[in-house]
């Protein structure tokens, strides 16, 4: 009861500091025209969008930090390797997400961050993701729960790091194209992950990462309130790299990597519909949907973009209540 109370509480703190933040940083943002670059289908399906502000995931990542900044001074949260994992995880990829943007931002165009760069970048968070890990006395397990099985995968298990770190951000980033989609999605992923990890009390710091679920779901319901359509503010790329990263750090350090598949389910089928239309088209030289990620085909169908959003929310609820049963009482 006295964590939950303290759950509570974090993610009140969280959410009240991302609306003041929101209010200092939507005009700041606007007055150094930090707007959306949007591509030639998006600006005529969505012009009234065009020049909103981006870089918004500077909300909820500043909110979480000095919402883990007061817990720690007042005694109510400890900083152990496991949750330090989770949170360098997190500061990692949206400094990533931000060069991204604002070299986006800087030259006027879609251009950020080159591949080669973004992966080298990855490639050292995982290096160091992986170090700490197994100086937290973890080992290097592949867990397949239904099965009962573990697998002992050695210095490949940094691969799989990094693979997972890669999938995660990166489903996220591309499901971000509908006012409020991913931060709802988001929402409902980090509160299922909370109730899991709670679960998973042989992980060292569980409390601690069970908790940080909260405050970020806190502070990206913030966020949220200047989200939701009509948009006043993207998350952009510094928000959703975070975010994707999170989910995977926290799956890896649960080991519940393969439940992902269910409870990122809407993710998944974002970033699956993408790979499919490439292969697709690859072969064919046709397209297999109207236009990826999916959420623009219901789009092309003549769908409200609210009713799209809505549908894709509840989708993913139901991912995580199938989640919750399978990894807490299954």
């Amino acid at each position: 009861m006295i964590f939950i109370t303290k759950s509570v509480l974090a993610l009140m703190i969280s959410f009240l500091i991302a609306i003041i933040i929101s209010l200092i940083l939507i005009p700041i943002l606007k007055k150094e025209k930090a707007g959306q670059r949007l591509n030639n289908y998006l600006r005529s399906a969505h012009k009234e969008k065009e020049g909103t502000p981006t870089m918004g995931g500077l909300i909820f990542i500043i909110a979480s930090f000095i919402t883990v900044f007061l817990l720690y001074i007042t005694g109510k949260i400890e900083i152990t390797t496991n949750f330090l994992i989770v949170l360098f995880t997190f500061l990692g990829y949206s400094l990533i997400g931000f060069l991204d943007d604002y070299l986006i931002i800087k030259r006027n165009n879609n251009n950020g961050l080159s591949e080669n760069t973004k992966m080298c970048m990855q490639i050292v968070i995982a290096i160091i993701f992986f170090y700490l890990f197994m100086k937290a006395d973890n080992e290097p397990l592949l867990w397949i729960h239904l099965l009962h099985i573990k697998l002992d995968i050695g210095f490949l298990y940094g691969i799989f790091i990094l693979f997972i770190l890669v999938a995660t951000s990166n489903a996220v980033n591309l499901t971000d194209g509908l006012d409020g989609l991913a931060g709802g999605l988001s929402v409902i992923v980090f509160l299922a992950f909370s109730i899991i990890t709670y679960a998973a009390d042989w992980l060292l710091g569980y409390k601690e990462i069970s908790l940080f679920c909260f405050i970020l779901a806190g502070a990206i319901l913030g966020f949220l309130v200047f989200n939701v359509k009509p948009a006043k503010i993207f998350m952009g790329d510094t928000g959703s790299l975070a975010l994707g990263a999170v989910m995977g750090a926290i799956a890896i350090l649960t080991r519940h990597e393969l439940l992902l598949v269910i409870l990122m389910i809407v993710f998944v089928l974002e970033t699956l519909s993408v790979i499919l239309q490439r292969l697709y088209y690859k072969k064919t030289r046709k397209r297999l949907f109207p236009m990826t990620p999916i959420h623009h085909s219901f789009e092309k169908k003549g769908w409200n973009e609210r009713d799209i959003v809505k549908l894709f929310w509840i989708i993913g609820l139901v991912g995580a209540l199938v989640s919750i049963i399978y990894g807490v009482v299954l």
